[in-house]
């Protein structure tokens, strides 16, 4: 004798009997527990058994309900007129105008699609079941995209549902080139993933390797899109993302249009676009909605600013503990005179303050959005302050620390600012070690591993390393459209 569980299990495995009564029983042993799951037999004309199984929520039953009545009333005349026709015929034909259907023939197909939002109806005598895309959850309305803010060009953004995302892709690219491949992974939560690309634009080769990473993924639950890029991306131990993540559709199409792919998962607004660059995390979703020049003089600001946020308090560090020579007198006096009380070196100042910095704006984002300010204004006000006035820490180390925090907020896409954030510590310490000679060191090490990096086999400093003088433009300037028009254009 098995036990339930293991009559579920062996159940699962098996292929649908023509007998309902047994489907009936099977379903119900393998759904024990699940309240939410509905089993259920109609009655109808020929006073055959129709077993229908969904779950209430994922469907519109009130839709359900409606076509069902409408079905079994047409069909009572005309099986009373004409007997030869068959009751499960006559459901299938109905039925198609209700949305997508298929057939499905083993217990488990019939369990993946209900679970899917499908609606189960067996017949009688059938040993098919058929599936009805009947999806009637409660979804998010497209709104406009809050982590990656643009002052020019669309806002909407991507959404919880599939279908919705990809509705938003098509729209943009109503071509038969778009393809959308469809992949099902997780264990436990049968993770619809789809795979993009535009034929003869994507290389066939990066479809190919993309297509076998996710058909190779083996995980028990995909609930967000960032386990699918935690499991393909190249280089996992690299603090520097090889996938980019966005929830605007108008910065997803014009990836692909680039030769690109994307990944999109179910129930996450967050598309994946590979491969990657460093200079894509220096672009913004606006670049190409503004004027050239005023793009070019934007990027340059961010470029000093990247580099302002990775290097400026290890610097500060180095010059002032290390190589005061290299400070203008007057400039090297002051810092002095203001870190005569401080009991801690400088390194341990800028760690220190570097640390409450990152703390206030990890405490800002897990806090309520109506607590979220205040809490910055206590940190950077009262605890910052503060600790001047009381000789804890000296007025400089404020300034850098300020100055750092705002340059890491220039970086347009945030992912992108956290290694920047992390490699700060480390170049810290080796300048609080060894001054300048340390932090060249640390950044030397930073160099080779990003010249040795690569995203899906795309270098990652390319154009730069290695040299493309064609696509180096792009990575400093914007490539102007004018030139490209045509008089009759």
């Amino acid at each position: 004798m098995f036990s339930v569980v293991e009559e579920a299990a062996q159940g699962e495995k098996q292929e649908l009997s023509s007998n309902m009564r047994e489907n009936e029983r099977l379903l119900k042993v393998i759904f024990k527990n699940c309240s939410d799951v509905v089993i259920r037999v109609l009655p109808n004309p020929r006073e055959e058994e129709i077993l229908i199984v969904y779950v209430d929520g994922l469907v519109d039953t009130k839709q359900l309900e409606q076509t069902m009545n409408q079905l079994l009333m047409s069909a009572e005349n005309t099986l009373a007129s004409n007997k030869e026709v068959s009751l499960g015929n006559l459901i299938r034909n109905h039925l198609v105008l209700f949305g997508q259907t298929k057939n499905a023939n083993k217990v488990e197909d019939l369990i993946n699609g209900v679970l899917k939002a499908n609606i189960a109806i067996i017949m009688s005598g059938e040993g098919t079941a058929l599936l009805v895309d009947a999806s009637g959850f409660e979804k998010r309305s497209i709104e406009e995209s809050k982590t990656e803010n643009v002052i020019s060009g669309p806002r909407d953004s991507f959404t919880e549902t599939l279908r919705t995302n990809t509705s938003l892709l098509r729209r943009r690219i109503p071509s038969s080139q778009l393809k959308m491949e469809s992949f099902t992974v997780g264990k436990l939560t049968q993770t619809d993933v789809v795979l993009v690309y535009i034929e003869g634009v994507a290389p066939d080769a990066l479809v190919e390797n993309v297509r076998q990473r996710l058909q190779g993924v083996q995980l028990k639950g995909i609930l967000d899109s960032s386990y699918i890029e935690e499991y393909i991306q190249d280089s996992p131990w690299s603090p520097f993302p090889q996938i980019q993540k966005t929830d605007r559709p108008d910065t997803t199409a014009a990836s692909l249009m680039e030769g690109r792919v994307a990944i999109i998962a179910n129930c996450t607004p967050c598309v994946l676009i590979l491969p990657i660059t460093f200079w894509t995390g220096m672009q913004s979703a606006d670049d190409h909605y503004e004027r050239f020049d005023f793009v070019v003089a934007r990027k340059a600001v961010r470029y000093i600013m990247m580099m302002v946020s990775l290097i400026f308090p290890a610097l500060y560090v180095a010059l002032t503990a290390y190589n005061p020579e290299l400070l203008p007198g007057s400039l090297y006096q002051s810092i002095a005179t203001a870190r005569e009380k401080s009991p801690f070196p400088t390194v341990i100042e800028v760690v220190i303050m570097d640390f409450i910095f990152e703390g206030l704006q990890e405490a800002g984002i897990r806090m309520p959005s109506q607590l979220g300010p205040i809490v910055s204004i206590v940190g950077a006000l009262v605890v910052g302050e503060a600790a001047v006035k009381a000789n804890i820490i000296s007025a400089p180390i404020v300034i850098v620390v300020a100055l750092t925090g705002i340059a890491a907020y220039g970086i347009p896409r945030y992912g992108f600012s956290i290694p920047l954030r992390l490699l700060r510590f480390f170049l810290v310490v080796l300048a609080g070690i060894y001054g300048l000679y340390g932090l060249s060191l640390g950044l030397i090490a930073i160099l080779i591993h990003l010249v040795t990096l690569e995203s899906f086999g795309v270098r990652y400093l390319m154009p730069v390393a290695p040299l493309n003088f064609k696509r180096l433009r792009d990575v400093a300037l914007r490539t102007v459209r004018w030139p490209r028009r045509s008089p009759s254009e």
